[in-house]
């Protein structure tokens, strides 16, 4: 796919001083684009970051200031629920992990501007997790999913116990034991990366992954899962791990390494391979090539890109055509091949289609 063919956001996120010449259509689209991403905040920073944002017309503008606004509030509304979620676990002396989005969020990360996600999630030993889930009940968060299966599907099956929200605030917490599935074929020992985890400076009892365990559990949570609604939000956030990142001395060259520690060598090629496709992002060709044990075979690799290629752009209505529906669609039956083995995969599937709405129409 050529840079011509791609859509107008990922044009931008790859070249934001190309917007200095849009007209107005086009800066509508390129805000439809990014709003559909979940990328709107993000674009305004972009822009602002590469010395283009005075630029912008007036109307456009003003839509990227109340964007940046909301975003204010949004922090404010983390760093608030991190606080709660610290003093509700704070008897226990276990060491809060964050991940994902308020990971970025509450270390100042690039990766964490502009970002907007609807949970917090946070990675505690499977050991305390009773401890953690009865700590959090006390201070006014309730468990989801009360259907009996559902209940065994997380606690039994998955790397995580079913979402809590708070009965006041109605903010979700998903409280993790490892980062993929006890069904996985690959399953990154967790002990490995707490055990690696770093303090957020100026935050009492408060951490993240360290900076290879942070970029691979943001590949893993793309590439092996099965939903894209926010694909390219995900995937920037990889863009922009590895460009800060890469400032950190050993950080490309013990990628590579660190993948295999942790049985996440597929992962990490694609990370690679579509931030430079899409995103055109700098990777050291010897990385690409220390981690080429990731590589699936040829004929795998070109169903891969026809899914990736596709799924990954905006789901807005100027960049999604059938094409890209039956790849997303394509990608959801993988995800789910990759949580389960055949047999367990194929009673979940039948007990989530036949059985689950049955019990719901007669309860």
């Amino acid at each position: 796919m050529s840079p011509a063919s791609l859509p107008l956001l990922v044009r931008v996120l790859r070249s934001p001083h190309a917007t200095v010449d849009f007209d107005l259509g086009q800066w509508d689209l390129l805000l439809r684009q990014a709003a559909n991403a979940n990328l709107l905040v993000s674009l305004l920073y972009l822009l602002e970051d590469n010395g283009v944002l005075d630029a912008v017309p007036a109307a456009p503008r003003v839509h990227l200031e109340w964007a940046r606004l909301a975003a204010a509030g949004h922090a404010r509304s983390v760093r608030h629920e991190v606080a709660r979620i610290g003093a509700a676990l704070a008897g226990l002396g276990v060491p809060l992990i964050l991940l994902k989005g308020a990971a970025y969020s509450m270390a100042g990360l690039d990766a964490g501007r502009g970002r907007l996600f609807s949970d917090i999630d946070i990675l505690v030993p499977k050991s305390r997790l009773d401890e953690v889930e009865g700590a959090l009940m006390l201070h006014g968060w309730a468990s989801t999913h009360h259907d009996p299966y559902d209940q065994r599907y997380y606690r039994e099956w998955m790397h995580e116990i079913p979402p809590m929200v708070h009965v006041r605030r109605g903010n979700t917490i998903d409280v993790h034991h490892a980062i993929l599935p006890e069904t996985a074929a690959s399953r990154p020992d967790p002990a490995r990366l707490r055990a690696s985890a770093i303090p957020i400076a100026g935050m009492e009892n408060l951490y993240t992954l360290c900076p290879h365990d942070m970029f691979l559990h943001s590949a893993v949570h793309l590439f092996s899962g099965g939903e894209f609604d926010h694909g390219l939000r995900d995937l920037f956030d990889l863009y922009r791990l590895m460009h800060q990142f890469d400032t950190e001395p050993g950080f490309w060259e013990g990628l590579p390494a660190r993948a295999a520690e942790l049985e996440l060598t597929r992962p990490l090629f694609y990370a690679m391979r579509y931030t430079e496709r899409l995103l055109d992002s700098r990777i050291p060709q010897a990385v690409f090539d220390a981690a080429a044990g990731g590589r699936p075979p040829a004929p795998l690799l070109a169903l891969m890109d026809a899914l990736f290629m596709r799924s990954l752009l905006p789901q807005h209505p100027s960049c999604n055509g059938r094409s890209h529906a039956a790849a997303r669609f394509a990608l959801y039956i993988r995800g789910n091949w990759l949580r389960m083995p055949p047999l367990l995969l194929s009673q979940h599937l039948f007990y989530k289609a036949f059985l689950s709405p049955r019990e719901n129409v007669t309860t």
